[in-house]
């Protein structure tokens, strides 16, 4: 069989490999044009590039989604982007009251949010718990092996998360669903001071995402502690009073 011609026409606008100086010939297709006004420098390398530079960068959009029945998420590792070996990436949307069950791990998580309003709550290793709403630029801050939630609020959110370690997996986390389904229902009972029967229905397995019903209001769902609060808040605020600050909404009756 002959080759067909490839149709010059359609990419008479497209930027073509070729260098200032001549280098290069113009390339028909099949191309994506969109990632290669995107990376230029990869199209047309300077003349100093000698093609050992690793690659730098990892789009969330050729990343797999988790999808679940409470939001989605999806992460970037030294799996994708092998330079990346002390840093990780997840990318999380949640529904209104999505929420991303209590867990835990051994890398420190930093967050920031992009869309939305979320409720986050920890149990620090003394046993103080904490819980907090948070907005669009707010940030927190987990240190290694603090269990914690996070909840979406009326309008659900979108956040991205950080980890300290390249080859973090946030769908391998010790979860509170699969810590409680792997544990004997013996344990539990004496643990919690309960009959075994309380544990009959509890998930088989790590629930990970899940839709739940809108919180209340966060003054209404404290829960009073006996050790007391933590000392140091794990979320970091904009100015309060700055437009769409949790302390602006409040201000306003929102």
């Amino acid at each position: 069989m002959h080759e067909m011609p490839r149709d010059p026409v359609p990419f008479r606008h497209a930027p073509q490999p070729i260098r200032h100086d001549g280098a290069g010939a113009t390339d028909f297709g099949p191309r994506d044009i969109m990632r290669d006004l995107e990376n230029p420098n990869m199209l047309v390398p300077p003349p100093t590039d000698h093609g050992t530079v690793p690659n730098l960068k990892f789009s969330f959009s050729d990343a797999p989604m988790q999808l679940n029945h409470g939001g989605w998420s999806r992460q970037v590792t030294v799996r994708e982007l092998p330079i990346a070996t002390t840093l990780a990436g997840m990318n999380m949307r949640l529904t209104p009251g999505g929420v991303r069950e209590l867990h835990w791990h051994k890398q420190a998580e930093w967050a920031f949010m992009i869309l939305g309003r979320a409720r986050i709550t920890a149990v620090d290793q003394d046993g103080r718990n904490f819980a907090a709403d948070v907005g669009i630029g707010d940030l927190w801050y987990f240190p290694p092996g603090i269990p914690h939630s996070i909840q979406g609020l009326e309008e659900g959110c979108e956040f991205l998360l950080v980890f300290d370690d390249g080859s973090f997996s946030d769908f391998d986390t010790f979860s509170l669903s699969d810590w409680l389904a792997h544990t004997p229902k013996a344990v539990l009972a004496a643990n919690f001071g309960v009959a075994e029967g309380a544990f009959a229905h509890i998930p088989k397995g790590q629930r990970y995402i899940f839709q739940a019903s809108v919180p209340g209001p966060l003054a209404s769902q404290r829960v009073p502690d006996p050790y007391g609060t933590v000392p140091q808040r794990f979320t970091c605020c904009r100015r309060p009073g700055r437009p769409g600050s949790p302390a602006s909404r409040s201000a306003q009756g929102l």
